[in-house]
């Protein structure tokens, strides 16, 4: 639940910060200057995202024609989804937001991380352990095996036991 607390507490917070900062800007420039700047990013923004989003949209479709996974892609697809929803916002911090993710340059570690702290504990507890390799390959990971006897797997006298139940001893192995 923290993690629900800590994105609604952002979620409420960057229109206030946008809201404050165009009290800001628009004493230091003016109000003119401050509404041809939003829209001017935000007409800017969208261009770049549309450009991205077409190089992501041929990537992606020459990814599945050779038979490999797309992921990076549906990724990169999701984020400029977000990157356009952001610039379609107005305000500053909303475009920065849109421009951080728009951009392949921040775009990329943001994507990198994004897999590892999101996708690949998703899918790790999807699929017990097998996307990142930690799976247990043999014995029983949830506790120490016992079997029949004293609990360590043989029984008291050092014979070994055998499928039915009973103990064969080492002269008629």
């Amino acid at each position: 639940m923290p993690r629900t607390r800590w994105l609604i507490a952002s979620l409420l917070l960057i229109p206030l910060a946008d809201a404050l900062l165009l009290v800001v800007v628009s004493d230091f420039i003016g109000w003119k200057a401050t509404v041809a700047l939003v829209v001017l990013t935000g007409l800017v923004g969208m261009l770049l995202v549309r450009a991205e989003g077409r190089h992501t949209l041929r990537t992606l479709q020459r990814k599945v024609q050779t038979g490999d996974l797309p992921t990076n892609e549906l990724l990169d697809g999701a984020l400029l989804i977000a990157a356009g929803a952001f610039l379609l916002t107005p305000g500053l911090v909303t475009d920065t937001i849109g421009f951080l993710l728009a951009v392949p340059v921040t775009r990329y570690p943001i994507r990198e991380a994004l897999k590892r702290l999101v996708v690949q504990p998703y899918l790790d507890k999807r699929m017990d352990g097998f996307v990142s390799g930690n799976v247990w390959t043999a014995g029983f990971p949830q506790e120490e095996f016992t079997g029949p006897g004293t609990g360590s797997g043989s029984s008291s006298s050092g014979d070994y036991v055998d499928v039915d139940g009973g103990t064969v001893n080492d002269d008629n192995r």
